[in-house]
């Protein structure tokens, strides 16, 4: 027990040593001199608290904050001094604003516990005491034999022992991990493949002997046995294997990057803000305790006769009576720090986080799936993000490839309803312009081939012709890597192809999704891939089975770019076929249509396929004796094996002659290249971060629209060493400089990546800002994370977001300031770990630009609006000072100190920061530019917030000394000839400073709805009854009644309802003329996309108002000041946009809360 506290804490490390030795089924030696090494079980953590450390770790991290640990430390001192105020007026709305912020926080990590309980709590089977033993994914060793069967995912860190294959092998995917759908082979040692039983394997002695646990999940243990934890077993019955790690020490976790408290930008902007409002507040007190020190030199003031001093109060030091004063009005001013605002911003966040999930734009009707918000903390960053970092496979793409057009001599030819169509007008063809491929015509005469004649050919051009049609489809059927599952044939290749009966009978699983659509299309064709089996190949042809020997495989890398099979043909013939890129492949070839080839190849990389080139070489009996004899000797060498068998490929593959092209389309999910657009109007801009091969990566890049054809595409890969990778970078560098093209694309692959952080992260990064658009291929998830990283941390501090769709992304879904997970094909691990979670690539436009946009703006006046108001609410207080001595008597009753934030003025903003739409939803998605007006945190800048400031200051000013020079000097203004005492003048400066901050944050309004009028006018009414109810009675229960009647006898003056009409227009007048003027002379872009929209087929202003054509010049000026403020009666129009709208017809959000009819204007 007391080792698993210390691990928890940090101080055990599990083990020390720099290997790990495994006794598999934990046989241990039986000497009693061995002492097992101690491993970690096999639970995966992801939530952030326990039990025991969540009440210290959240306070702890709450009181980070300024307000949070100020009015700590005030509410302690209430306790130890005596003071103008109670502490229950620090205390109370500490204590509640810390329990919400727990509660919320508390909620947001038990979801993630039920997530690791949901799969810490996966049964698996276990191997133990002779048989399967059925327990919790949790409950495996480092050790453990356990048995996977197909479509499960590996709990653990599996060394492979045998599968139900003779050979040992098993086809697994990883698309969570490195998001590559591709098929994996994985094959175990020989020693352990023939223990394909439980009985076997308990028998089975044995020790691994391996590397400690490390990250890269491009370094595997041995060759091709290691199977990592969230990978998929597929075309496999079952594989039994050992763990080696486990829990937080498997691949996937180390990848994983710890969660820490995401902090927005707004928020750090309030604790600045709050810094330097605590200064203000320091220097009121200091200025007040010495100001009554310099008063109180003169005698009389020091003691005056009706305010004698105690014998203890004269003897007490000086230096303490000086620090008890400072502290005192410290306290008496302590109001002017918002406390209430964390409590408002909570609140707002957390009520506004579900318009996300409301909003029926972003709900996806295929898979009935609706925006997620796991963390309302980062509501406002949506509106502030300049880089998008996004995963490719299964967020850019659907994940599904489809066979699209090829080239088969020279000729171009579509598919359409599984038939090759050829491109060209033709004699028989009924539009002119196509006819269909008879390549297998001389097999069977089946009703959809034309006949020979449409292609204008003799017959013994026709006979050539077939004859490569023939190959074509027979390459593209041979030369591949492609398992089968779930073989039943009969019935298959008959005759043509229809899609509704080869899904359920041919599975196929490719090592490549490129190599499944084509062997896929091969066989709507008519060319049916049937097996492998052993080293045979079967291929039906028009319901002809033919077998063909499969001799060697010459595997595809990444500098050959190529594949190639060499097989032998039933009639003995043996034939290389080649496959790869056409910069490879067409270099090698002597023969075929190479010029129309790459022509057509280009158009269809135009289009934004992804092309292939297939090439033939018929062997002779002597050539293949001498591959024969040089591929053997390069795989058996000892030495240098990887040069002799480059050596070996490139004598092998030459001389080629070429078959054609085919063009695979890894199609797009909806609206990506238009969302990509808008994300580069509105000045973000966007990177790739991808696990998938360079060729793939750059090829989705183009059709997606990230990278332009006009670009000016560099690369960084394949680099060796750092002085190599210098040396790229500087030339790169010097390319920008010199070309004179508008932009660049980068291209980078992982390991080129590692070599340029290590030196030289400055030059990488000024390539980087230079290009326009960053491609990152290879990249391991801690790679992500790591360039995430560097933009973060680089001097211009941009705020990050990361999309992604596999367990590969969260790394970098938690490092970026936003992550937003995919709610994809591959599993929901980014979606639980992200900060939203959207079902498509699409949705981000509508979340940034829309929901982002209203966030940030209405977060950015609830937070300045708050400081104004407290401003308002303190300055008076400090101004009276002066006129008591600095007595450090308070102005206002205490009552009215405890519920001025709580009740009088809280609801209008909060209504405000949750419906406030100062422009529409529909305009700010249709105009991305309009996203720049707020980025780099503009509405917070320090010049708004001055602004603010000092427009508080000056109201307070108003409203204190307008009361003392319309009050002070006639004091009988009651009917009775009854005097104003202390607490009416305080009244009455409260009464003017709630008037006129209720009626600011009316001016602020754009969007009224009837809550807003009901909290807005409500607040002031509410201010006057409960005035006029806690005046009028005599509270048994108050130890004075300083408010009895008082504000019956304010209210019965009429002077003093001149007096607030005449201060509260006195403190917004000038503030709506700067309005106008800003407005007019000085406009945003949003300003003017509010205009744009009153000269629209609505007719209206940004506030909704409608005037009619015979407006007098006084209307004109009415106009200008609700163009300002942004007024309208409900009587003349009602929001809601109607069918005939020209905005987005079909949008559902719940953003557009009431109905705009056009006919109504």
């Amino acid at each position: 027990m007391w080792r698993w506290v210390r691990q928890q804490l940090g101080f055990d490390p599990p083990h020390q040593s720099d290997t790990r030795t495994i006794y598999i089924a934990n046989r241990f030696p039986l000497n009693g001199l061995y002492t097992p090494q101690k491993f970690i079980d096999n639970r995966i953590i992801s939530s952030k608290y326990t039990v025991w450390n969540f009440v210290p770790k959240n306070l702890f991290e709450q009181f980070r904050r300024v307000a949070n640990f100020y009015f700590l430390i005030i509410f302690l001192v209430q306790l130890m001094i005596d003071t103008p105020t109670s502490p229950i007026t620090s205390g109370l709305p500490l204590f509640f604003v810390i329990t919400v912020t727990a509660i919320k926080q508390g909620y947001e990590d038990w979801l993630r516990h039920n997530s690791d309980n949901e799969v810490n709590g996966a049964p698996v089977y276990v191997v133990r005491s002779g048989g399967l033993v059925k327990t919790r994914s949790k409950n495996i060793r480092v050790g453990d034999i356990v048995r996977i069967a197909k479509d499960e995912i590996f709990p653990a860190d599996l060394v492979l022992l045998s599968s139900d294959r003779p050979d040992g092998s098993c086809h697994i995917t990883t698309a969570s991990l490195d998001g590559e759908t591709n098929l994996k082979t994985h094959v175990a040692v020989p020693e352990t493949t023939v223990l394909r039983t439980v009985a076997n394997l308990d028998t089975l002695v044995a020790v691994i002997e391996c590397q400690q646990p490390e990250a890269d999940l491009y370094r595997p243990l041995g060759p091709e046995s290691l199977l990592l934890r969230g990978a998929r077993l597929k075309n496999t019955k079952e594989i039994f294997g050992v763990a080696v790690y486990t829990g937080m020490e498997t691949k996937m976790a180390l990848n994983y990057k710890s969660k820490s408290q995401k902090r927005s930008t707004v928020e750090k902007s309030m604790n600045t803000f709050l810094i330097i409002y605590l200064i203000i507040l320091i220097s009121e007190a200091i200025i007040s305790t010495i100001l009554k020190y310099t008063w109180q030199t003169e005698e009389k003031w020091d003691e005056p006769w009706y305010n004698q001093k105690t014998e203890h109060q004269r003897n007490s030091s000086k230096i303490l009576r000086f620090i008890s004063d400072f502290l005192a009005f410290l306290v008496l001013y302590n109001f002017i720090i918002p406390i209430s605002l964390y409590v408002t911003v909570e609140m707002q966040k957390f009520l506004g986080s579900f318009f996300i999930g409301w909003d029926l734009d972003l709900y996806h009707e295929e898979s009935g799936q609706k925006a997620q918000v796991n963390t309302s903390d980062l509501n406002e960053e949506l509106g502030q993000v300049e880089y998008v970092f996004t995963d490719k496979t299964g967020t850019l793409t659907e994940n599904e490839m489809q066979f699209r057009e090829c080239s088969i001599n020279g000729i171009k030819y579509q598919e359409i309803n599984g038939r090759l169509v050829s491109e060209g007008p033709t004699p028989d063809s009924s539009d002119g312009n196509l006819s269909y491929l008879s390549s297998f015509s001389h097999l069977n005469n089946l009703p959809h081939l034309t006949s020979s004649s449409s292609f204008g050919t003799s017959p013994e051009n026709e006979t050539q012709l077939i004859k490569e049609h023939d190959l074509f489809f027979k390459a593209v059927s041979l030369c591949h890597t492609v398992q089968i599952s779930n073989v039943q044939t009969d019935g298959i290749g008959d005759g043509p192809w229809q899609a509704s009966l080869a899904p359920s009978q041919l599975e196929y699983y490719a090592s490549s999704p490129d190599e499944k659509a084509l062997v896929e299309a091969a066989a709507r064709i008519g060319v049916v891939f049937i097996g492998s089996y052993e080293e045979t190949m079967e291929v039906k042809i028009l319901g002809k089975l033919e077998q063909y020997k499969l001799l060697h495989i010459l595997e595809f890398d990444s500098d050959r770019r190529r594949m190639s099979v060499i097989v032998q043909a039933p009639s003995g013939e043996k034939f290389l076929f080649a496959k790869g890129a056409e910069s490879s492949i067409l270099p090698t070839c002597i023969g075929g249509e190479i010029e129309k080839t790459r022509i057509h190849v280009d158009e269809f990389a135009l289009k934004g396929l992804r092309t292939l080139c297939m090439a033939y070489r018929q062997l002779t009996s002597k050539e293949y004796e001498v591959i024969n004899r040089r591929l053997f000797e390069a795989r058996t060498a000892l030495q240098q094996r990887e040069e002799k068998l480059a050596n070996a490929f490139q004598f092998i593959e030459k001389d080629l002659i070429l078959l054609g092209a085919t063009a695979v389309e890894d199609r797009l999910q909806d609206k990506v290249r238009e969302t990509i657009e808008a994300l580069r109007m509105a000045g973000i801009k966007v990177w790739v971060l991808t696990g998938d091969k360079h060729e793939t990566a750059v090829s989705v890049s183009l059709s997606c629209g990230h990278f332009h054809r006009t670009m000016n595409i560099l690369e960084l890969i394949n680099q060796k060493s750092d002085n190599e990778c210098a040396e790229q970078l500087r030339q790169l560098a010097r390319r920008i400089t010199e070309d004179h093209v508008i932009q660049h694309g980068l291209v980078v692959d992982g390991t080129s990546l590692s070599l340029a952080l290590r030196e030289h992260e400055k030059l990488f990064m000024d390539v980087c800002r230079n290009c326009s658009a960053v491609l990152c291929c290879r990249m391991a998830p801690l790679q992500k994370a790591k360039v995430i990283r560097l933009i973060k941390i680089s001097p211009e501090k941009p705020i990050t977001l990361a999309v992604g769709d596999g367990a590969n992304d969260v790394s970098m879904i938690q490092e970026a300031h936003v992550g937003i997970g995919i709610m994809g094909k591959e599993g929901r691990q980014a979606a639980r770990n992200s900060d939203y979670a959207i079902a498509r690539f699409k949705f981000l436009s509508k979340l940034l630009f829309v929901h982002g946009h209203f966030y940030y703006i209405r977060i950015a006046t609830l937070v300045q609006y708050f400081f104004y108001k407290n401003v308002c609410f303190i300055t008076p207080q400090f101004l009276y000072q002066f006129y008591c001595l600095f007595s450090q008597q308070t102005l206002y009753d205490s009552v009215y100190l405890t519920l001025y934030n709580i009740c009088f003025t809280s609801l209008p903003i909060l209504i405000y920061s949750l419906l406030e739409q100062h422009i529409n939803p529909h305009v700010l998605q249709n105009k991305p530019t309009l996203y720049r007006d707020i980025s780099k945190n503009r509405q917070l800048s320090m010049t708004n917030f001055l602004y603010w400031t000092i427009l508080g200051f000056s109201h307070a000013f108003i409203f204190f000394f307008g009361s003392y020079f319309l009050m002070g000097k006639d004091t009988s203004l009651l009917g009775n000839g009854q005097m104003f005492g202390n607490w009416t003048f305080g009244s009455l400066v409260f009464t003017v400073m709630l008037i006129t901050v209720t009626v600011k944050m009316a001016l602020e309004t754009h969007f009224w709805t009837w809550i807003n009028h009901f909290v807005t006018w409500g607040s002031i009414i509410f201010y006057f009854v409960f005035s006029l109810f806690y005046g009028g009675i005599l509270w048994p229960f108050s130890d004075s009644q300083n408010m009895y009647f008082v504000f019956f006898q304010l209210l019965s003056s009429g002077s003093v309802w001149f007096a607030i009409i005449l201060m509260v227009v006195m403190c917004l007048f000038l503030d709506i003329v700067k309005k106008v003027f800003d407005r007019h002379f000085h406009p945003t872009n949003t300003e003017k996309a509010q205009l744009t929209e009153t000269n629209s087929s609505i007719k209206c202003l940004d506030s909704m108002c409608c005037f009619s054509e015979g407006e007098t010049a006084c209307a004109s000026v009415g106009r200008m000041l609700e163009r300002v403020i942004g007024r309208c009666s409900p009587t003349h129009v009602s929001r809601l946009w109607s069918a005939s709208d020209p905005f987005y017809t079909n949008d559902r959000s719940i953003l557009t809360l009431s109905t705009m009819d056009s006919s109504t204007c």
